[in-house]
């Protein structure tokens, strides 16, 4: 699965809107928008952001695993 399409799956499946997470990772509207439409791709300090609010790993929101838990 695409960033894009993980990244919209992640906000759908818990019922948030794309200004919520725009809000809670420092983004903005626009950002959102344009990384879910796969029209850009987050730079990786906005990446980070994404990955901490979900509380998944990079490599599951990059779409290399399938495993969201975050490795420590």
């Amino acid at each position: 699965m695409a960033f894009n399409e993980r990244f919209k799956t992640l906000r759908v499946e818990r019922n948030l809107s794309q200004r919520q997470v725009a809000s809670g990772t420092g983004l903005t509207d626009t950002a959102v928008q344009n990384y879910e439409y796969g029209t850009r791709k987050p730079s990786y300090d906005a990446f980070i952001a994404i990955a901490d609010y979900f509380g998944v790993s990079l490599d599951y929101l990059a779409g290399r695993t399938d495993n969201p838990d975050i490795n420590i």
